[in-house]
């Protein structure tokens, strides 16, 4: 049995924040589901092999244990998403308002990264070091 690890998130403005990952990312939508009051009640973005799956913020049951990352005063985890261009991709962020956290910069183990908060505050994480075919010898 194989395992896929989709990371989720919460935003306050979920459908601002899709056109903006979309725009600055280069994230496509592949489902998004609206909750009928101007929300997002569910969605699908991807990047190549990679899919985020995110949705407005609530409060519901399942909105009570993910918060957005001004409720919650802080980030406990962070997306790192394989690219093959870091430079390009951090000055397009740097120009849609991201917050850059860590420039590109070369990792000692391989590969070139970058760190950045979207508009929201979500810590995002990109690199050209790719995990599954780098020589671990």
């Amino acid at each position: 049995m194989s395992s896929i690890i989709i990371p989720t998130m919460r935003y306050a403005r979920a459908a601002t924040m899709i056109d903006w990952l979309c725009d600055t990312f280069g994230f496509e939508r592949h489902l998004v589901v609206e909750d009928g009051n101007g929300g997002i009640a569910h969605a699908q973005l991807v990047l190549g092999n990679a899919m985020i799956m995110l949705g407005s913020e609530a409060d519901d049951a399942f909105g009570a244990l993910q918060r957005t990352r001004q409720r919650l005063g802080g980030t406990t985890q962070s997306p790192y998403i394989v690219v093959a261009e870091v430079d390009t991709l951090c000055a397009r962020a740097r120009a849609a308002g991201a917050e850059i956290i860590m420039e590109p910069k070369d990792e000692d183990y391989g590969g070139r990264v970058f760190s950045c908060r979207d508009p929201e505050g979500h810590l995002w994480n990109f690199g050209t070091y790719d995990p599954w075919t780098a020589d671990h010898s």
